[in-house]
C-alpha cells in the first residue's frame, strides 16, 4: 500500500478568498456569517449565512466560461488552481493520463436552477439556454477541473448530502493508496445561498435566524454557507522525489450507514465511522489530538456526535481537543468536510487549534473540550475530520503529521 500526502491546498469560502485568509481566520476566532444579500432574501425567514459577499467571476474566468460555470464550479475552479499551483504537480504526459478529481457537492448548480425556474415560471418565458443542463450538473465542477489540468483518470462527484466532501476525499485516498492514480485532485463544493436554495432549507426548521454555537446549550440551529477546498492527494514517494512540501499525510478513512431514519443521527454509526478510521490508519485512541467535530449546531447533531466521540475514545476523550469550525464558515453542506480539512492542516502544521466560537452556556450532554471562542496553541501529532450526513451517512478522515 502507498502512502499518501496532501501537496496543495486551496480555498474560496467565507472567512477568505485563499488558505492563508482562512487560516487567518481560524487563528482570530473570527465569524464570516453575515446577513444574506441576493434577490428576494426579504421573503425569507432565515436571512444569515456564510456569504461569499462582491464575488466577481469575470475577476477568474472570461464570457464563455462564465455561461458553462454555475456558482458552485467557479469557487472549484479557483480553489483547484490554488491548490495546484501550491503543490508543483506537473499533469502532463503519462501523469496526467492516470491522475483524476473527485469532488463532493449535494446539491450541484442550485443557482442554476433557480435562476432558471424563475426564467420558466415567474417570468413566463418558454425557452432557457441550451447550457443549463451543462451547468448545473452535480459533476460539472469534477469535469471541468479535470479539463482545465488534461486528466484522463477517474473523475467524478460525490453526493452524500453533508459528507460528499469526506466521501470524496476518502475515495481519493484509496485510490491513490491502492495504486489506481498516482495523483488525484480532490475535496467539495456548495453555492446553496439563493432564494430558492434557502427557502427549502427552511421547511426543515433547522435553521438558526440568529448564529451558529455548536455545543453550547443555546444552540438553536445551524448556519449556511457557500463556497469550496480542493486539495492535490499525491504519493508520498513521488511527491518526496521531486521536492514537493507536504501539508500532512492521509492515513485512514471510513465510511458506514446508520440505516435507521432519514434526518436523525446514530450514535452508533459515528462512532463506528470513527472507530473505523482509526483502525484503516493504525492509530491508537491516545493518538489523537485532535477532531474537526461535525458540529452543526442543532442539538441533535451535536449530542449524538459527542456521545459517539466518549464511546469511540473512552478515558482519552477527556483528554481530546473538538472544535466545530462551522461556526465561523457556516455548513456548507457537500463542501463542507473540504474546508473543515484545513483546520486539521493548520493543527499538524502550525499547532494552531481552530476554535468553536459562538459559546455561550455549557451542556452538560456536550461535555467534551470544545476550544470555546478562542484559538489554542498545541501540538498535535494526528487529527481526525468528521462528517455525519441526512441519510445516515458517515465519513471520517484520519491525518497525520509528517
Amino acid at each position: 500500500m502507498k502512502r499518501v500526502v496532501i501537496t496543495g491546498a486551496g480555498t474560496v469560502n467565507a472567512l477568505g478568498l485563499s488558505v492563508a485568509e482562512t487560516f487567518d481566520a481560524f487563528r482570530e476566532g473570527r465569524s464570516g456569517i453575515t446577513a444574506l444579500d441576493f434577490r428576494d432574501v426579504d421573503r425569507l425567514s432565515i436571512r444569515i449565512g456564510g456569504q461569499i459577499h462582491n464575488w466577481e467571476p469575470e475577476a477568474h474566468f472570461n464570457r464563455q466560461q462564465i455561461v458553462l460555470y454555475d456558482r458552485f464550479t467557479q469557487f472549484t475552479l479557483l480553489a483547484a488552481r490554488q491548490a495546484v499551483e501550491q503543490s508543483g504537480l506537473d499533469f502532463r504526459g503519462k501523469y496526467g493520463l492516470e491522475s483524476g478529481v473527485v469532488l463532493g457537492t449535494a446539491a450541484g448548480g442550485v443557482n442554476t436552477w433557480d435562476d432558471n425556474y424563475r426564467t420558466v415560471y415567474e417570468e413566463g418565458k418558454n425557452r432557457v439556454h441550451p447550457f443549463v443542463v451543462p451547468k448545473l450538473m452535480n459533476n460539472a465542477a469534477a469535469s471541468h477541473v479535470g479539463m482545465e489540468y488534461s486528466l484522463r483518470g477517474p473523475t467524478f462527484t460525490v453526493a452524500t448530502a453533508c459528507a460528499s466532501s469526506n466521501h470524496a476525499m476518502g475515495l481519493a485516498f484509496q485510490m491513490v493508496r491502492s495504486g489506481m492514480a498516482p495523483a488525484m485532485i480532490t475535496g467539495g463544493s456548495e453555492a446553496m445561498l439563493c432564494f430558492g436554495g434557502i427557502k427549502a432549507w427552511e421547511g426543515l426548521r433547522v435553521m438558526s435566524k440568529d448564529a451558529c454555537r455548536p455545543f453550547s446549550a443555546n444552540r438553536n440551529g445551524m448556519v449556511q454557507g457557500e463556497g469550496a477546498a480542493v486539495f492535490v492527494f499525491e504519493e508520498m514517494k513521488h511527491a518526496k522525489a521531486r521536492g514537493a512540501e507536504i501539508l500532512a499525510e492521509v492515513v485512514g478513512f471510513a465510511m458506514t450507514s446508520d440505516a435507521s431514519d432519514i434526518v436523525m443521527p446514530s450514535m452508533q454509526g459515528a462512532e463506528r465511522a470513527i472507530t473505523g478510521a482509526l483502525k484503516d490508519a493504525g492509530l491508537n485512541p491516545e493518538q489523537i489530538g485532535y477532531i474537526n467535530a461535525h458540529g452543526t449546531g442543532t442539538a441533535a447533531n451535536d449530542k449524538t456526535e459527542c456521545a459517539a466521540v466518549a464511546h469511540a475514545f473512552g478515558p482519552h476523550a477527556d483528554r481530546l481537543m473538538m472544535s466545530s469550525t462551522k461556526s465561523m464558515h457556516g455548513h456548507l453542506i457537500g463542501g463542507t468536510g473540504a474546508v473543515e480539512l484545513l483546520a486539521c492542516i493548520l493543527a499538524l502544521r502550525e499547532g494552531v487549534i481552530a476554535p468553536t466560537i459562538g459559546y455561550e452556556e455549557p451542556d452538560p450532554e456536550c461535555a467534551l473540550d470544545i476550544v470555546p471562542n478562542v484559538a489554542r496553541e498545541a501540538k498535535v501529532d494526528a487529527v481526525l475530520s468528521n462528517a455525519f450526513a441526512f441519510g445516515g451517512l458517515n465519513a471520517v478522515l484520519a491525518l497525520r503529521k509528517v
